[in-house]
């Protein structure tokens, strides 16, 4: 699984994308609110993680998550 933060700019906020090893998108959601969409795709548990690991990463750039 991959991990992307995109920048928002200007009204449009910064978003999280998490993508299977195909590429393929899983997850999109709002760096302040990632709560309902982990929990749709089964990653509530692991939340804590993602998100630090979201913290840590700079925009634009594509980070391997292991889980």
């Amino acid at each position: 699984m991959y991990i992307i933060k995109v920048k928002g700019v200007a009204k449009i906020p910064d978003y999280v994308q998490l993508r299977d090893d195909s590429f393929t998108l899983l997850a999109y959601f709002r760096v302040d609110r990632p709560d309902k969409s982990l929990d749709k795709i089964g990653l509530g548990d692991k939340s804590a993680y993602i998100m630090q690991m979201v913290k840590d990463l700079p925009f634009g750039q594509i980070k391997k998550l292991e889980l």
